[in-house]
C-alpha cells in the first residue's frame, strides 16, 4: 500500500470535484416517517438487473431509515430547481420537516416522489459497502416514472462543493 505522504491534498481536492454529478431529492422512509435529502453522488451501475449506487452519510438519520427499510427513491430535479435543491441539504434535525410545502406522493416503496421534478426511480437495497465516512448502497431500481422532459439540474452549476 502506498503511502499517504504521496497526495497532495490540494490535487485530490481539485479533480475529485472535477466528477461531474447530478442533483437528486432522495427520498426515504422507516415505517411511517418519511425525510429526503439532496443526494450527487449517484450512478448507474447495472443495465441488468437495473442498478444505481447512491452513497450515503452515515451519521445521517436518512442512513439509518435506508438501513431499516431497505429502500429509497430518487427524483431526478431539473437545471433551475437548485432552490428545491437546497430545502433538502440540510438535516432534518436542523430543518424539520422537509416536504412540509413540497408536493410529493409515495410510490411503491412508500418512499417520497418529488411531484415537480422530471422523474424518479424507486430502490430495493440489494447490496451495501460501509466504507470511509459514507455508505455505498447498490439499488434495484424496482419502478420509475418520467413527470416531464428536461435538463437534469448538475452540481457544477449550483456553486456548491461536495467532493474533494
Amino acid at each position: 500500500m502506498l503511502e499517504n505522504t504521496l497526495l497532495d491534498e490540494q490535487a485530490k481536492k481539485t479533480l475529485l470535484r472535477l466528477i461531474p454529478h447530478g442533483i437528486y431529492i432522495c427520498g426515504v422512509r422507516d415505517g411511517e416517517e418519511l425525510n429526503g435529502f439532496t443526494a450527487s453522488w449517484v450512478m448507474q451501475a447495472s443495465f441488468t438487473p437495473p442498478l444505481v449506487v447512491n452513497c450515503v452519510r452515515q451519521d445521517s438519520r436518512s442512513h439509518a431509515m435506508i438501513e431499516a427499510s431497505g429502500v429509497f427513491t430518487l427524483s431526478f430535479l431539473e437545471a433551475g430547481q437548485k432552490d428545491l435543491a437546497q430545502k433538502f441539504f440540510k438535516p432534518q434535525r436542523r430543518n424539520g420537516n422537509k416536504f412540509e410545502d413540497v408536493e410529493f406522493y409515495t410510490g411503491a416503496t412508500g418512499c417520497p416522489i418529488i411531484k415537480d421534478s422530471l422523474g424518479y426511480v424507486e430502490c430495493q437495497v440489494v447490496g451495501s459497502v460501509k466504507k470511509g465516512d459514507h455508505t455505498v448502497y447498490v439499488g434495484e431500481v424496482i419502478a420509475a416514472g418520467i413527470h416531464r422532459e428536461g435538463q437534469l439540474l448538475l452540481l457544477e452549476s449550483t456553486g456548491w462543493n461536495y467532493g474533494g
